[in-house]
């Protein structure tokens, strides 16, 4: 059974916009790969977390900051499909 992706946003702190773009990023790139993303509102202000089934990828509270797109498809490729070639978002420099 393919993984499934929930994005929780805070909807107090208008970041739906940014959810709904990382949802769209995500279907795009890991269509083949994913059952599908959720979006779900948050009752916690300034929530904004990304799972993959009950793991946490990523909280922007823990980390102090956003994702950018490319960390995040890479976090979802290393656990969705390790092979699967990025392309230009293989390119972060850490």
């Amino acid at each position: 059974m393919k993984p499934s992706i929930t994005i929780e946003y805070c909807p107090k702190c208008n970041w739906l916009l940014r959810a709904a773009y990382m949802a769209q990023e995500l279907l795009t790139t890991f269509e083949d790969d994913l059952q599908g993303v959720t979006l779900k509102p948050s009752e916690t202000a300034g929530r904004y977390t990304i799972s993959i089934n009950d793991q946490t990828l990523f909280d922007r509270k823990q980390q102090g900051r956003f994702p950018e797109i490319k960390e995040l498809k890479q976090l979802v490729r290393d656990k969705v499909n390790p092979d699967k070639n990025l392309g230009h978002s293989d390119n972060i420099v850490k």
